[in-house]
C-alpha cells in the first residue's frame, strides 16, 4: 500500500528507496496540512454561511420596513 500512495504523490525522488520514502513521507506531510486547512476553511464557510441574514425587507412600495433606518430617513420618500 505504500508503494502505491508513494507513486501517487509523484515520481520517485531519490536513487535509493530510503530517500525516496523520507521524501514520499515530507510530502504526504504537505498533503495533509493542505488537507486539513481545507476542511477548516470549509466548515467555516458553513458554520457562518447565514451569520449575517438582511433583516431589511423592502415592501411593495419600496420603502424599507427596519425602523432604525427609518429614524435615519433612509429608505424614506423624500
Amino acid at each position: 500500500m505504500w508503494r502505491i500512495w508513494a507513486k501517487a504523490l509523484g515520481e520517485k525522488a531519490g536513487k535509493h528507496n530510503r530517500e525516496a520514502d523520507t521524501v514520499a513521507i515530507v510530502r504526504t506531510f504537505i498533503f495533509a496540512s493542505y488537507l486539513i486547512t481545507n476542511i477548516a476553511i470549509v466548515a467555516n464557510a458553513i458554520r457562518h454561511w447565514n451569520d449575517n441574514e438582511c433583516s431589511l425587507k423592502a415592501t411593495k412600495k419600496g420603502s424599507l420596513s427596519s425602523p432604525s433606518l427609518q429614524n435615519q430617513g433612509i429608505g424614506q420618500n423624500q
